[in-house]
């Protein structure tokens, strides 16, 4: 899975055309670890349909305050590069494929 920082967000994900779902995480947060696993599944299941990727809030703090996140996991949906939804805390394969669907419609 892509991981982003400050270098390449921008053009990873702002210039994205198309649907993009941001794992804000960290190493040492249990249910992001929890997370690993579910996403993996996901971006293999959804490949081409939407790009995924995942930010470690310790290594880009700048990145996570600019988009307000405060607890991990925050899984934040773009389209377009533009934010359109957000989650926050351990989410299902169902509940994650149903918000990337959404965003396609």
């Amino acid at each position: 899975m892509l991981e982003l920082n400050k270098e390449n967000f921008k053009a990873e994900i702002e210039d994205h055309k198309g649907v993009a779902m941001v794992d804000f995480w960290a190493s040492w947060c249990g249910p992001c670890q929890m997370a690993t696993p579910i996403m993996e599944k996901v971006s293999q299941e959804m490949t081409g349909k939407a790009k995924f990727a995942k930010l470690n809030v310790d290594d880009n703090q700048e990145l996570a305050s600019r988009f307000g996140v405060m607890s991990i996991p925050t899984f934040v949906f773009f389209k377009d590069g533009q934010e359109v939804d957000r989650q926050i805390g351990l989410q299902g394969e169902e509940e994650i494929k149903a918000n990337i669907e959404k965003l396609l419609e």
